[in-house]
């Protein structure tokens, strides 16, 4: 099992979530705030006037429990899907040693 984390624009939060539900593949997600703080705050065409004197840009950070075999059928499928995603966002790819209910 794997544990995929986006960091991703709040701008396209909607879309990625609307994506997320069509998946076979994703039987659930989770979305929290997040801040970006970094060299690309200067250069983020999304700030507001707001964002930049605060210095951060608004995120959403998504985390998705998937089978090994799913990771990259649901990357690619993101990257094509969701119109605006090029260059607003990261991702990286765990290990999960154990998963379950409480």
């Amino acid at each position: 099992m794997k544990h995929l984390t986006l960091i991703i624009h709040t701008n396209v939060q909607q879309a990625m979530a609307d994506q997320l539900h069509s998946l076979d593949q994703v039987s659930g997600f989770t979305f929290s705030h997040a801040e970006g703080h970094g060299a690309e705050v200067d250069s983020d065409p999304f700030l507001s006037a707001r964002d930049e004197v605060v210095g951060y840009t608004p995120r959403i950070r998504v985390d998705i429990l998937l089978e090994d075999d799913d990771v990259a059928l649901v990357l690619e499928s993101l990257r094509k899907k969701i119109d605006g995603i090029e260059g607003q966002g990261i991702y990286w790819v765990t290990d999960v040693e154990q998963s379950g209910h409480l």
